[in-house]
């Protein structure tokens, strides 16, 4: 018997932590009774419903495990109460049905690239807690030319909210015309809420443009395969078995 929450996560319902809300709002049953967070459930014995619909081992999903190249203007979201495009519209309908798919963490709508998407749960779970500080590179724009010291600054952690960030990696890779912007490469080994943002607006130099290249090993761009804004492809072997060894 596993609980709930992660049962829910490994059948595609929802990621662990929106299973463990639609527990808390009396949205799943067992056996015809209103379910507990943190209750344990047999998916082979019991009858575990959600809105009242039949939650069946035999129709557990397919994991699917997706990389997709975010474009501006969609939110990381399965669904968006002021109406906007979500990453999951950008998926056929086969996989925006039935499938459970969600995206791993976050990239806010004005930037774009590397965002992954899968219907496991616990390997969702898994990547985004804190502890597993997967690295994540992404390309920069910011208004100015910071200086060393600046950037300094940014590698060894700036206070945000009272907290101060951890230390990440950072290296120019080219300046604009008449150093009026400069493109920096940031890695990060956490991933606050429109971190980089905040930090760069902090320090005096504004984010311009924000593009994720890779998370960890994972990159976006492949020597034989261009992902075009919008556009996905299938995490390799390879590239699942780290994920999961994380």
């Amino acid at each position: 018997m596993d609980r709930l929450q992660k049962l829910l996560s490994q059948w595609g319902i929802a990621s662990r932590r929106h299973a463990e809300e639609m527990i808390q709002a009396g949205r799943v049953r067992i056996n015809g009774e209103i379910a507990h967070l943190g209750q344990k459930a047999d998916p082979l014995s019991d009858r575990i419903t959600v809105d009242g619909k039949l939650i069946k081992s035999a129709n557990r999903p397919q994991q699917i495990y997706l990389l997709l190249n975010k474009p501006g203007g969609t939110v990381s979201t399965c669904s968006d109460p002021q109406g906007r495009r979500t990453v999951l519209h950008l998926l056929p309908t086969s996989l925006q049905q039935g499938q459970g798919i969600y995206p791993v963490g976050r990239l806010d709508a004005d930037s774009t690239g590397a965002l992954l998407l899968t219907n496991d749960g616990e390997l969702a779970f898994h990547l985004t807690h804190p502890r597993h500080c997967m690295p994540k590179t992404y390309q920069v724009w910011v208004k100015g030319q910071p200086p060393e010291n600046i950037l300094q600054m940014w590698r060894e952690g700036v206070i945000l909210e009272g907290k101060k960030t951890l230390p990440c990696q950072i290296r120019v890779l080219k300046t604009g015309s008449k150093g009026a912007s400069t493109l920096i490469e940031v890695i990060l080994k956490e991933g606050r809420n429109r971190q980089i943002r905040r930090v760069a607006e902090q320090l005096g130099y504004p984010v311009i443009q924000l593009h994720r290249t890779a998370i960890g090993p994972i990159q976006l761009q492949l020597p034989k395969q261009i992902l075009l804004p919008g556009e996905y492809r299938n995490l390799t072997d390879v590239e699942i078995n780290f994920l999961q060894s994380r």
